[in-house]
C-alpha cells in the first residue's frame, strides 16, 4: 500500500522533492538494483502525463528525488493534477507514494 503525499508546485520554478524510505525499524530500505518512475496527470484517467518527473535514487540512504525544470513546470496549467511514484526491480513493480499536485500559477514572466 502506498503513503498519500501532496504536492505544492510554483508554476514556472525549478522543483525538487526528497522521498525518504525506511522499514518498520526504522532502516533504510535497500533499493540496490531499483529505479524510480513518476509522472504527473490531469485525471487518473487521462493518456498522456502532464509532466515526468526525473528521478534519482540514492541508494546509501534509500532516498528518491523528484525533479522538475522551471520550463516543464512553465508548462503546467495552474490547478489539481495526480501523481503517483513506483519503483520497479526487473517484473517487481511497487507504487509506494501518491497524492495530488497544486500547480500554484507563476505572475512574473
Amino acid at each position: 500500500m502506498s503513503t498519500k503525499a501532496n504536492l505544492i508546485i510554483d508554476q514556472g520554478s525549478t522543483f525538487s522533492t526528497d522521498l525518504t524510505l525506511r522499514d518498520d525499524n526504522g532502516d533504510p530500505l535497500n533499493l540496490i538494483g531499483f529505479s524510480a518512475n513518476s509522472q504527473i496527470r490531469k485525471w487518473y484517467t487521462s493518456t498522456n502525463p502532464s509532466a515526468t518527473f526525473t528521478t534519482s535514487i540514492d541508494i546509501d540512504n534509500a532516498i528518491i528525488t523528484l525533479t522538475l525544470t522551471a520550463n516543464q513546470t512553465s508548462n503546467l496549467v495552474s490547478g489539481r493534477y495526480v501523481y503517483d511514484v513506483e519503483i520497479s526491480a526487473g517484473t517487481e513493480v511497487s507504487r509506494i507514494v501518491e497524492g495530488i499536485v497544486t500547480v500554484t500559477p507563476q505572475v512574473t514572466r
